[in-house]
């Protein structure tokens, strides 16, 4: 993460303390707000986000600060509470607060253990090495790698996917810089605007699915005014793209056994969870962690079988005398689930613990009663929803989520399906806006950069209000619906 996104803290906390007061519901019995204990807490607040947002330069995990803030801003609301007399209070919200982190964190915990895996039985190669071999030009590759962002990026998640492209385009288009930022530019579209319209696609839209507010098939309403938000800045950046055909380069990539059969397993998994939440009302990481049940016993299979697996592929070798198959034979280890979920994004889900627990600290204080009335009842939702959008680019889209979802605005569906997407789409508009630009900068060190990404801005917020006005007129529907 950039020192640039420092701003995000700074902006978010600001606005926080500068917002008038009113009451509110997910604000707790004694507002703290106008006292020393909550304006030292909006300070730790902000340092904790300083220290993430200088993460490169301090080579210090964006984690440790928030875990840290977290503790500091709860202990001083409990110390509050207690000279108060309401121990009980203080603690019923926290658990509260940790119970919707926990359902969270499982859910993505066991997205990530799937892709994990998918990774190391090397899907996510072949495909790249697929599409290295076909040849493409230099303008086929840009659609092709935006396309594939946006179609994978629903199921796989905007930054795993925003990371296979741009591995494509470095391997292809090596040393043509302007080309790599075009496609790294159109990849982070894409991928962003794919994860809007689904449950999976990013971390935001998954807390509005597990909060209830916006069902699993509802989703699929914003597909047309993603595909917008992508496609218009996309057609415009393809003029500037050559046509020119690049060298073929050719790399030998085989799937591990087991690849295919852990892809089915997921989309079971997935499956299983949007039953749980639509059919039973249960919660949807029941259905999530019961697949990860899957995934173990399948780990099972692979383990057990994998002797008489390995002779059979060493007898087909010896009689095609392949003695490279038989080297890459010798280095087969067996599939293991619990090495997949030690390898999670720990720092990430960590980091996002520590945004949930301070988020919910300052709600608890009486912060976010002052930005919902400043902007759900000054502004009205629908201005409210798109200046959220665009903050997203600044401010971190997922505290931004949460504080929408823990102010619960009284605004209709159709403008909780607005945030869903100004949310998922508005972090496009700066190369830090979202976790795929800030990892594809660092992928594609010295080609795509802050600036070169800002060039394209005017075209990318082209693509964001047109994806706004796409949804308001093919859904306006909703927006007589109470949400």
């Amino acid at each position: 993460m950039t020192r640039t996104a420092c701003v995000k803290s700074l902006l978010f906390s600001l606005l926080l303390f500068f917002l008038p007061t009113a009451a509110f519901a997910a604000a707790g019995p004694i507002d703290l707000t106008s006292t020393t204990t909550g304006l030292v807490a909006l300070v730790v607040f902000t340092l904790a986000y300083i220290l993430v947002m200088g993460e490169e330069k301090l080579h210090l995990r964006k984690s440790k600060p928030v875990l840290v803030a977290a503790g500091i801003i709860w202990v001083l609301i409990g110390i509050s509470y207690v000279a108060n007399g309401m121990p009980d209070e203080a603690e019923g919200a926290f658990r509260h607060t940790l119970l919707e982190f926990s359902e969270l964190m499982l859910f993505l915990l066991v997205a990530m253990t799937y892709i994990n895996a998918l990774e190391e039985r090397r899907v996510f190669d072949a495909l790249r090495a697929w599409l290295v071999r076909k040849g493409f030009s230099y303008r086929s590759l840009f659609w092709i790698t935006g396309g594939l962002a946006f179609v994978i990026s629903p199921i796989a998640d905007n930054l795993t996917t925003a990371l296979l492209m741009c591995a494509v385009v470095m391997k292809v288009a090596e040393g043509h810089g302007r080309f790599i930022n075009l496609c790294c530019i159109n990849i982070v579209i894409a991928a962003n605007a794919g994860g809007a319209f689904s449950p999976f696609g990013d971390i935001t839209t998954l807390m509005v699915w597990q909060a209830g507010i916006v069902k699993f098939n509802e989703f699929f309403t914003l597909l047309i005014p993603s595909l917008v938000n992508y496609l218009i800045p996309a057609i415009i950046m393809s003029f500037f793209v050559q046509q020119h055909k690049p060298e073929t380069a050719y790399e030998a990539v085989e799937m591990k056994r087991g690849a295919r059969r852990i892809i089915v397993l997921f989309l079971l998994t997935i499956a299983s969870a949007v039953a749980c939440h639509s059919l039973l009302h249960l919660p949807p990481v029941l259905g999530m962690m019961t697949g990860l049940g899957y995934l173990q016993f399948f780990g099972y299979f692979l383990r057990r079988t994998l002797p008489k697996s390995l002779e059979r592929k060493r007898a087909i070798a010896l009689q095609k005398g392949d003695e490279e198959a038989l080297n890459r034979l010798g280095g087969i280890v067996p599939f293991d689930v619990f090495n997949r979920v030690a390898r999670a994004e720990w720092d990430t889900l960590l980091f996002f613990y520590g945004v949930v627990v301070c988020v919910g600290g300052l709600g608890y204080m009486g912060y976010l009663h002052m930005l919902s009335t400043t902007l759900y009842t000054d502004l009205g939702a629908t201005y409210a929803n798109i200046f959220l959008g665009l903050a997203s680019s600044v401010i971190d889209n997922i505290p931004v989520m949460f504080a929408v979802l823990t102010m619960e605005p009284e605004m209709s569906h159709g403008h909780w399906l607005l945030i869903t997407l100004t949310a998922g789409v508005g972090g496009s508009v700066l190369s830090i806006g979202s976790a795929a630009g800030v990892a594809l900068m660092g992928q594609a060190r010295g080609y795509y950069t802050f600036m070169g990404h800002l060039k394209w801005a005017p075209v990318i917020l082209l693509g964001y209000f047109a994806s706004i006005a796409t949804h308001m007129w093919l859904n306006a529907a909703s927006f007589h619906v109470m949400g």
